[in-house]
């Protein structure tokens, strides 16, 4: 004959009601924590905002003059310096010093011709004058952000020896 739930369930001892019962709570959480997740977003393609120097060839490293003759150097030509960034003027070294954020206008502002080798600086490091802490930091500060601010503008650096 049928039986009952309730029936069934005055048949079967309590311990044994409780672990069904758990057992069952534990399969309604889980069903519903799979029906409420969602899949993983899929990773967003990098976009860049526009920099201004996306019509600059990507660097060519077989242009690059040998480390032995950079004095030939065409590409823009960065000094880090404790008291900013230098920008040599290639047409008669003449260095102008700059603040770091004013480094993406000033490589924009050249023209294509600027840059026989890509998109590619020559970056070194000045010499300082005072060799304490203080100055070293600043050197260090000055170098950190101008990668930073190169990488922005996916813009490559080859450092001078």
């Amino acid at each position: 004959m049928r039986k009952h739930l309730r029936d069934h369930l005055r048949d079967l001892p309590q311990n044994q009601i409780a672990s069904v019962g758990r057992t069952m709570a534990t399969i309604i959480l889980l069903g519903s924590l799979i029906a409420c997740s969602k899949p993983a977003p899929a990773p967003e393609a990098e976009t860049r905002t526009p920099t201004g120097l996306e019509s600059i060839a990507a660097p060519d490293p077989s242009k690059y003059p040998s480390f032995r003759n950079l004095g030939v150097w065409k590409n823009p030509y960065l000094v880090v310096r404790e008291d900013g960034i230098g920008f040599v003027d290639l047409s008669n070294r003449e260095v102008h010093i700059l603040k770091v954020e004013e480094i993406p206008a000033e490589l924009v502002s050249l023209p294509s011709s600027a840059w026989p080798y890509g998109r590619v600086v020559l970056m070194t490091q000045a010499v300082p004058k005072d060799a304490s802490d203080p100055t070293k930091a600043a050197l260090r500060k000055n170098r950190a952000l101008l990668i930073g601010t190169l990488k922005e503008l996916d813009v490559q650096f080859q450092e001078a020896p």
